[in-house]
């Protein structure tokens, strides 16, 4: 199997690169991939995906109709993956999840009044799927659509959790339930997020991430801004996710952690003597090195697999869950090899690597959750790759 980019391939990602390194700037760019850029917004931040629309990186494999250049899906992840190295924002849900389910699938109003805006990088969306009783089980959501024939178009009331950009996004991405069947009674609406029928309150997780509660009340949603059609929403929400493989899940974050550690082990001193010297620490490392390895293959998988026009949930979810895992790992043994200090957190002085491992500690633990538990990874790999029983 050739895991190797052609020379138009690599010659694109070093154009991205250069682009970065003149852009680098500490108001678009975290230093600490925990921090997770896409976690929050500034004027800074969408004037960089501004930048990146005018270079024509937004929406690269849309149709050149509405605007895109029909590049193979390898130029959405070759970009994906350079930002995620240099901690920048990256393109996420609008080019992706929604703008290629609106092409496919949406009615003619929401293809002109979206897909201008998101290629050109002028709107944040954000995605409701997960509910209290509906979190890996998404599709036993459970947020109400009732027809309202007197107004044309739907309300929603109920409950969605877990939304992490709804405290900036401009529209809500929303799925809720318009019949009884569990999957075949979902249906797509979008909904602005300053709807007075809409109320945000904020939940912080372990790694200092704000996500929210989002609670509908009488949220009316016209019928031009259904998505797609009535009770087909779960199998475009599964569709939208297969179009997304390229993209998703960059190994970079893991790159910058696992340099971290080792520029960290270089410098060291512990009793008096270079930590380098320990073999304890440089098999630990190596061990790690290793693994970052073989988290880039198992991505290259999810590619290769989705080049050939398959559906790679497999392989998906065995890189989803070895480099989750493997963020936990470096997490653990940089706090192990730091002593004590460790547990200082960024900006405290004196802390080792800036803190960076402390919140590093804590956010990996998220990882693990969103998009998919390392449960249901498990699950996945068990049933459609072992064969074994439900």
């Amino acid at each position: 199997m050739d895991f190797e980019f052609s020379a138009e391939e690599r010659g694109f990602e070093a154009e991205v690169e250069r682009f970065l390194e003149a852009e680098r700037s500490p108001d678009v760019m975290d230093t600490h991939p925990e921090q997770l850029s896409q976690t929050v917004d500034s004027r800074a931040k969408r004037a960089f995906m501004r930048k990146l629309a005018e270079r024509g990186w937004l929406g690269m494999s849309w149709p050149k109709l509405y605007g895109g250049q029909e590049r193979p899906g390898i130029y959405d992840f070759l970009l994906t993956e350079a930002l995620s190295r240099f901690g920048a924002p990256q393109p996420g849900k609008g080019v992706g999840i929604v703008g290629k389910t609106i092409i496919r699938h949406g009615n003619e109003k929401l293809k002109n009044f979206f897909l201008p805006m998101i290629i050109r990088g002028e709107v944040e969306f954000a995605i409701g799927y997960s509910e209290p009783g509906a979190g890996s089980d998404a599709a036993n959501m459970q947020l109400r659509a009732t027809r309202d024939d007197t107004r044309g178009g739907w309300v929603l009331d109920g409950q969605k959790v877990w939304t992490t950009s709804a405290h900036f996004a401009d529209w809500y991405w929303v799925g809720a339930r318009t019949g009884p069947h569990k999957h075949k009674g979902i249906t797509l609406f979008l909904i602005p997020m300053d709807h007075p029928g809409l109320t945000i309150r904020p939940t912080w997780t372990i790694g200092d991430e704000r996500t929210n509660e989002v609670f509908f009340d009488d949220g009316f949603v016209p019928d031009a801004f259904v998505v797609g059609a009535l009770n087909h929403g779960w199998t475009d929400i599964c569709e939208a996710l297969d179009l997304e493989r390229f993209a998703m899940m960059p190994v970079g974050p893991l790159e910058m952690k696992v340099g971290a550690l080792c520029e960290w082990v270089r410098t060291a001193r512990r009793d008096g003597a270079p930590l380098r010297a320990s073999a304890r620490a440089r098999s630990r490392v190596a061990q790690l090195a290793t693994q970052l390895e073989v988290a880039r293959m198992l991505q290259r998988r999810v590619i290769s697999e989705a080049v050939k026009g398959g559906v790679p949930t497999v392989e998906s979810s065995q890189y989803k869950l070895f480099m989750n895992e493997c963020s936990k790992r470096t997490a653990n043994v940089a706090l192990d090899l730091m002593g004590p200090g460790a547990q200082l957190k960024p900006r405290e002085d004196g802390a080792p690597a800036g803190g960076r491992f402390e919140r590093s500690y804590r956010y990996t633990v998220v990882d693990t959750i969103g998009g998919g538990t390392s449960e249901i990874q498990k699950n996945i790999i068990a049933r459609r790759k072992l064969g074994l029983p439900t």
